[in-house]
């Protein structure tokens, strides 16, 4: 098949349009798949690598940290460059970092190959939703998010099964080796079937970059910072630092015509308010998600093989649910659906914290399949809002703003939850889905203002 150049107010046709959303199905599963292989994998690094909880969280914190730091980048350079190809540029980098993280044999070096295969992941998730509103019809799209979301929903049923069964024959390196043909598959497949898309003149804009990565990682390295008891004058200096940096970097992109850091944006109420969404929904997922195995085995008493199947329930759902929910949204106020997903996720979430010991495995599948429901309803709808309440020209910009405040949600959350395990490793996982709660519940309360947007 040869790609051809894509008129984007138009998507691309049939079978056209299903080859290219499978070149960014086979990325979208790799890098999730990924993550919750890493979760799972956490409480074996703590005893395998000999480190305490808060710090096995550096695996994920490194991965989220490097990704809140390009995502704004890579975007700006998908503009200029095309979506499809930095799509394949980051793809065969992440590729490359999957096998340094195999042949890791610390947590430091496990920590820096993880860091690089964050860049790549955020050229996966910086232009997924922009290559498919490009790829699909407008009337389409819900439906094009939803069948991504069943991918993704794919990938986190399996990661946990398949993650806790390699740890039980082998080491956890190949853990992320199965990430290598993997990607040799998914770049093959990219390089016949994506759509060149259209570029932009602008130039890149050095400073800004640079402003954007101090940002995020300085706000991250504070946050951070309290779950490893550093000093508090360290953390003060790394959260002002950051604060400055952020400041800086957005008065600097109101004066410019082509902004890294899309802020005009935000003046779309339904945007700020969908992205305000997506932070807070994607803060309580991956702190529920870095808190569930541990409570399983610390809390509930359960073995590692169970683990991974314990866990699938949530994705599985998740899978079955989104497709639906994005042809719902095209009848349903997406808003209402959206906060209704968090409200079942956040009730889920403390069924899971007041789990007594040795819980019968009913008793945690259930709220699992809760949890999934809840955010199989959420997502389909919550993106397409974001994407479409902008102007079709500026759906890259909009993409990257909703992945950097995923990504940035998510990156918060670890830091939380290793705050959390610092205080009190043995009751941080009930504290954190208490928390995760909390904020699920925010997330669908702001949700719910869209519908006067």
């Amino acid at each position: 098949m040869v790609a051809a150049t894509l008129d984007i107010a138009d998507g691309v046709g049939v079978p056209q349009r299903y080859w290219a959303h499978l070149a960014i199905g086979i990325g979208v599963i790799m890098s999730s798949m990924d993550g919750s292989i890493a979760n799972v994998a956490l409480p074996t690094l703590v005893r395998v690598l000999h480190v305490t909880p808060a710090k096995s969280i550096w695996v994920v914190n490194a991965y989220q940290l490097s990704v809140c730091m390009s995502l704004l980048i890579i975007g700006s350079l998908s503009d200029i460059y095309g979506y499809d190809r930095v799509y394949r540029i980051c793809l065969a980098l992440f590729t490359a970092a999957s096998l340094a993280c195999a042949l890791s044999h610390d947590l430091t070096s496990l920590a820096i190959a993880r860091f690089i295969q964050g860049m790549g992941g955020a050229g996966i998730l910086g232009v997924t939703n922009a290559m498919l509103r490009g790829i699909y019809p407008k009337r389409e799209l819900s439906a094009g998010i939803g069948r991504n979301a069943l991918l993704v929903a794919f990938s986190l049923a399996v990661g946990p099964p398949v993650g806790s069964l390699i740890l039980s024959v082998a080491s956890w390196q190949w853990l992320f080796a199965i990430n290598v043909p993997v990607g040799a598959v998914a770049l093959l497949v990219a390089q016949r079937s994506l759509p060149s898309f259209p570029r932009s003149a602008h130039a890149f804009d050095l400073r800004s970059a640079g402003l954007s990565g101090a940002t995020f990682a300085l706000l991250i390295l504070g946050i951070d910072g309290v779950g490893h008891g550093q000093p508090a004058c360290l953390v003060t200096v790394e959260l002002a630092a950051s604060l400055i940096c952020g400041r800086t970097l957005f008065r600097r992109q109101k004066s410019l015509a082509s902004p890294l850091l899309p802020v005009d944006l935000l003046r779309i109420r339904l945007f700020a308010l969908s992205v305000s969404t997506t932070f807070l929904a994607s803060m309580a997922q991956l702190m529920a998600y870095v808190a569930i195995p541990f409570l399983l085995q610390y809390n509930l008493g359960r073995n590692l093989g169970e683990v991974g199947w314990l866990i699938t329930p949530w994705p599985i759902i998740v899978g079955l649910v989104a497709p639906f929910a994005g042809k719902l949204a095209q009848r349903v106020a997406a808003a209402k659906l959206a906060s209704a997903g968090l409200a079942i996720l956040a009730v889920a979430l403390l069924v899971l914290a007041w789990l007594p010991a040795r819980s019968p495995a009913a008793f945690i599948v259930l709220p699992m399949m809760l949890a999934g429901l809840g955010y199989g309803i959420f997502l389909p709808p919550n993106a397409a809002t974001q994407i479409g309440a902008v102007p079709i020209q500026r759906s890259g910009g909009a993409s990257t703003m909703g992945a950097t405040c995923r990504t940035l949600g998510q990156a918060i959350g670890a830091a939380i939850v290793a705050a959390m395990f610092g205080l009190d490793a043995l009751t941080g996982a009930r504290a954190a889905l208490v928390a995760a709660a909390g904020i699920a519940v925010a997330g669908a309360v702001i949700s719910g203002f869209r519908t006067a947007a």
